[in-house]
């Protein structure tokens, strides 16, 4: 790994500095710290609660450690978030820590990043094509496509040889390099009974470039749930969705529910998601959306901010994972969390302290 930059000047006492609104999507998450250096923080959107949740865990964490930071959000626009990084690096950020709008947009301003020795985490997304990123956080993101493939099996009882079953497959937007594992994983599983025709997919759209859904867009999804039940549906019910997000997941239903689905005669099929988003936690109490992967971003920031505090420190981050996510270039050495399936019958249990009771309502 690169050696990081030398440090700045010493910051000035305990003044708080605010950061300038001037870029799309920044955010006032400038941080007051202690003096230990400033973390730029790069998030992809405001339009998903869970990156909400992530650009505030990671602020935290960090102004707990001393540092100070610079949050700013992409909003979806790839170019705004290339700019976005590119000021952090003019304003002499000590690290970078991004969860990546297209994992191949940034190769440009991370080697401006690594002119000025910045030392880079890619965030949640694995950054593709760059030899700057140092070190990757996410979660294990086959075990996701897993959890949701497995719910899937046992809700249909395919292992005791029930069906054949109708099937539809979603997945996530094909410039985020996690939608590939999280449909490896999904069909590692899935595929036998594919072959079996224990579960059959009438709309035949089933290889990874037919089923992504850009900027993992909810409206985008219920366009393409809708335009697969006008076609493919017209004296067949679906019977399982796979969905590798609660927002695509709620924009499957919206469908669903229009075209009659979720009545005693005409129930909804099992859908899947991921991230326990709040709608869908709702959702899922209610008897709609059937399931969810949870995975506590609280631990993934903590995870991300303890990595930047190691390498800013010159102390070697911890990884559990040396060579499995390469990005094209190198093999990036990884720091995995393990998600959790969360449904109706365990959401109290694994949810507990994550949402409140209250909020559930």
């Amino acid at each position: 790994m690169r050696t990081r930059r030398a440090a700045l000047g010493t910051i000035a006492g305990a003044v708080s500095l605010a950061l300038t609104l001037s870029a799309c999507g920044e955010t006032g998450e400038s941080g007051s710290g202690s003096g230990g250096g400033t973390i730029g923080i790069a998030m992809p959107t405001r339009a998903s609660e869970r990156w909400l949740t992530d650009g505030k865990s990671v602020v935290k964490d960090l102004q707990a450690k001393g540092y100070q930071t610079k949050l700013v959000y992409g909003d979806d626009d790839p170019k705004a978030q290339v700019a976005q990084v590119g000021k952090l690096v003019e304003q002499g950020v000590d690290a970078l820590i991004i969860a990546a709008i297209d994992n191949k947009s940034l190769t440009g301003v991370l080697q401006q990043a690594a002119d000025a020795d910045i030392p880079v985490i890619s965030y949640d997304r694995l950054i593709l094509g760059s030899e700057n990123v140092d070190y990757y956080v996410s979660f294990d993101n086959e075990q996701v496509g897993r959890q949701q493939a497995r719910y899937i099996i046992e809700q249909l009882g395919l292992e005791d040889g029930k069906g054949p079953f109708d099937i539809e497959l979603f997945a996530g937007s094909p410039d985020d390099n996690n939608t590939k594992y999280f449909y490896d994983g999904s069909m590692h599983l899935l595929q036998p009974y594919l072959d079996s025709r224990q579960l059959v997919v009438r709309s035949g759209e089933t290889t990874l470039d037919k089923i992504t859904t850009l900027r993992w867009d909810g409206p985008t999804a219920q366009k393409r749930m809708n335009r697969v039940l006008s076609k493919s549906y017209n004296n067949e019910t679906v019977d399982a969705v796979l969905s590798p997000y609660d927002g695509i997941s709620l924009g499957v239903l919206s469908a669903l529910k229009s075209y009659g689905y979720g009545s005693d005669s005409k129930p909804l099929p099992i859908i899947t998601g991921q991230d326990a988003e709040l709608a869908s936690v709702k959702s899922i109490i209610a008897g709609e959306q059937s399931q969810t992967v949870y995975k506590d971003l609280r631990e993934l920031a903590t995870v991300a901010a303890n990595m930047a505090d190691d390498i800013l420190k010159g102390r070697t981050p911890r990884i559990n994972n040396r060579r499995g996510y390469k990005n094209g270039v190198k093999d990036v050495p990884a720091y995995l969390l393990q998600p959790a399936s969360v449904d109706k019958s365990n959401y109290s249990f694994v949810l507990a302290g994550y949402y409140t009771a209250e909020e559930l309502k």
